[in-house]
């Protein structure tokens, strides 16, 4: 992060509260704003710092062209940087952060402990006082230590959980020992994993606990929603991987949302299969994304696969999952990727939720209804084919009456960011 000073540790020997509320299983990922570790991912708005909001004030991106980081840094929007205070973590550090006024300290720059930014499958920050372990499985040290490291070791070795401490250690254990386990602040798992400057790995008597999943390269997956990540997630998956995932929750039907997805090139490639037929259903790879917002799938399960050629290295993935019991339910919004915002020629407010399965959606477009500050109503097609859902202001359902004159605008999908 330019000449900001990250603090010290000190190398020894080789080889959370939950941190926000929002931490805890693959299967209850809800309110998590974040699916990246470190929370690079962030696009929410809290604009102050430390714990929950309650520290200083964060100035403005478009006002910290003195520093490393500002918004004429991010012209493309890739870091979420803009005309806004809200915290984020441009440089890949181990957590969201912003800047602050400058104190008599010299200190310009703070950290955001934020309650909704936790992956889900990380259970919290936990106090290990040694007698007992906080984990009672096996355990080791490494100098290159990093969270799936500690993973990979305890999946191997048959546990649950996994839990790295004070940057070098991994503790196995199972869900036994967290029933007994004595949460610690969030802020007390601190210390910076000897193999990746962008993880925490616990802290000093502290256990950051994991469950094994996390980027496992295989599983069965029959809870009704819940979190799949990428191999090796949250580090890099690594070249000729090769990897499935079998997807039956309850339900006649799917929804499967990707909060993040970054391949390295087109020959690295995931497929979605009808798990009953064998048949095709989607693919995509580095040169072909998913779309954003909630997909549809008419499938009770589904098989996933995960092929990187001798090359790949990249981020990976993370999806949502959950069953429908209707398949022509309609799939929640997803928080902002799902929704389009865009202004009209008039300066009027415009938001638009396409249909599933409408053919503007499918191609890419949605017919959207003005709902302006003056009279009009908020309406949507009526017509057959047209997509739209009711606006989030207006009165729900589909399709809704469209008062005659109402004015319609269409415009393209996209995600949204700031």
């Amino acid at each position: 992060m330019g000449t900001r000073v990250l603090q010290g540790f000190l190398l020894l020997f080789p080889l959370l509260q939950p941190r926000g509320a929002s931490a805890g299983s693959l299967h209850s990922p809800g309110l998590s704003e974040c699916f990246q570790v470190n929370g690079a991912d962030y696009r929410g708005h809290q604009n102050h710092t430390g714990p929950r909001g309650a520290g200083r004030p964060c100035l403005f991106w478009d006002q910290t062209q003195q520093h490393s980081y500002s918004s004429a840094s991010d012209p493309q929007g890739r870091w979420g940087l803009g005309a806004h205070n809200f915290c984020r973590n441009p440089d890949g550090d181990v957590q969201p952060w912003c800047y602050v006024a400058e104190t008599e300290e010299g200190i310009y720059w703070r950290y955001c402990d934020i309650p909704t930014c936790h992956m889900p499958g990380y259970l919290g920050c936990f106090v290990d006082s040694g007698a007992p372990p906080a984990l009672s499985g096996p355990s080791g040290t490494s100098t290159k230590l990093t969270v799936q490291v500690c993973l990979r070791f305890c999946r191997m070795k048959g546990y649950q959980l996994a839990g790295v401490e004070a940057g070098y250690a991994c503790f196995c254990g199972s869900e036994s020992d967290l029933a007994r386990g004595r949460l610690a602040p969030a802020t007390d798992c601190d210390q910076i994993c000897f193999g990746h400057p962008g993880q925490l790995c616990g802290g000093d008597g502290r256990l950051g606990i994991y469950e094994v999943s996390v980027g496992s390269c295989q599983g069965n997956w029959t809870a009704p929603q819940g979190v799949i990540y990428s191999p090796d997630f949250p580090d890099e998956y690594g070249p000729d991987r090769n990897c499935s995932w079998a997807l039956g929750p309850p339900g006649a039907a799917l929804e499967l949302t990707f909060r993040l997805f970054e391949l390295a090139d087109p020959r690295d490639r995931l497929e979605l299969r009808d798990a009953a037929s064998g048949s095709l259903l989607r693919a995509f790879d580095g040169a072909r994304p998913p779309p954003p917002g909630p997909l549809l799938l008419r499938a009770a399960a589904l098989l996933l696969t995960f092929r990187s050629d001798a090359r790949g290295h990249a981020q990976g993935f993370a999806l949502t999952y959950r069953g429908l019991q209707d398949a022509a339910e309609d799939p929640a919004p997803s928080k902002g990727s799902a929704q389009t915002t865009a202004a009209s020629p008039d300066g009027a407010n415009v938001s638009c939720s396409p249909r599933p399965g409408a053919p503007q959606a499918a191609m890419g477009g949605a017919v959207c209804w003005l709902r302006e500050k003056g009279p009009r109503r908020w309406g949507l097609p009526g017509g057959p084919g047209e997509a739209g859902l009711c606006g989030t202001v207006g009165p729900e359902g589909w399709p809704c009456p469209v008062p005659p004159g109402t004015a319609k605008l269409r415009v393209l999908i996209r995600a949204t960011g700031l």
